[in-house]
């Protein structure tokens, strides 16, 4: 059973995996920039910063850690989700109103040590699905930001 209380820290930094109902599916990497919007437009509207990410075809990983105070990380993907919906249906594009899986997982973030393990988890997760040799060559990750600022390895903390 899951235990919602732990779900309820304000402030908290937060690993997500958020799916698509079709396994297999390209819209995410096909639809880049709808994706990216639907984040934006989520962000506009309850501010949280991504810290880490990584788009694949169908599906995405997020580090996020939310303001002080808050801790509704649900409606922000609830946001992101529907923003990212009505654009595939207004391009055209979308298979209708059910394009994701209902639910999310998530997983709270209490260390630098695990923090950082995911970071790498994030970035690498491309590699583990064979769609590139080297996690550099994956365009639709936060690796390049990480990469410009002089962070990788065990050398990333919370930024």
């Amino acid at each position: 059973m899951t235990d919602y209380r732990h779900n309820r820290v304000p402030g908290a930094t937060w690993f997500f995996t958020v799916r698509l109902l079709e396994p297999g599916s390209s819209l995410l990497t096909d639809h880049f920039s709808a994706f990216g919007d639907a984040m934006r437009q989520a962000r506009a509207r309850r501010p949280f910063h991504v810290d880490a990410w990584v788009v694949l075809p169908d599906h995405a990983h997020a580090i996020w850690t939310l303001p002080p105070g808050d801790h509704d990380c649900a409606s922000r993907w609830r946001a992101v989700k529907i923003a990212f919906s009505k654009a595939l249906r207004k391009s055209g594009a979308g298979p209708g109103s059910m394009v994701w899986e209902r639910h999310y997982r998530n997983h709270r973030i209490d260390n630098d040590a695990d923090y950082a393990r995911l970071v790498d988890y994030v970035h690498s997760n491309p590699m583990r699905h064979g769609l590139c040799a080297d996690a550099a060559e994956w365009q639709w990750s936060s690796l390049h930001r990480f990469a410009a600022a002089g962070l990788s390895g065990d050398r990333v903390r919370r930024i």
